[in-house]
């Protein structure tokens, strides 16, 4: 049985976007915001949503429980000035909270008193991903 931590975050992450891409629903809006104050754009992957999800999945499982804040941080970067130095801001909470809701609906997470927390349905997904990474891997080394 392999775990998260002996596979490629990347790997892992595109894998289970995916698989996610057939459980979780997009909103709308997403393909017309910026993920924050600090960027200019939104987003030029199509598939950014999921990506994010996967990769707030894997946050959760590594250092759940996990609030809003902390994961604004995580995904927050520097924005760049003209005149002044450059300034950390935060990543967007509404894109974050909505994913957070949505991987609520598929049960991979739950709601506690401390963030949300990893699921045993939300882990084992995570697992099973990384198992058939491990598979791969193995095979293209023989």
């Amino acid at each position: 049985m392999a775990y998260i931590y002996e596979v490629k975050p990347s790997q892992l992450i595109n894998s289970a976007a995916n698989k996610l891409k057939k459980i979780i629903a997009k909103p709308e809006y997403v393909n017309y915001v910026k993920t924050g104050a600090n960027k200019e754009r939104m987003p030029n992957d199509p598939d950014f949503w999921f990506v994010r999800s996967a990769s707030i999945l894997r946050q959760i499982y590594i250092n759940g429980p996990v609030g809003v804040s902390r994961l604004r941080t995580k995904y927050g970067s520097r924005k760049e000035h003209v005149v002044h130095r450059r300034h950390r801001f935060n990543a967007g909470g509404s894109i974050i909270r909505d994913i957070l809701i949505e991987l609520e609906k598929a049960e991979f997470v739950k709601k506690t008193s401390k963030g949300r927390s990893i699921t045993s349905k939300g882990q084992s997904f995570l697992d099973k991903i990384s198992n058939e990474l491990v598979k791969v891997n193995h095979n293209e080394q023989q």
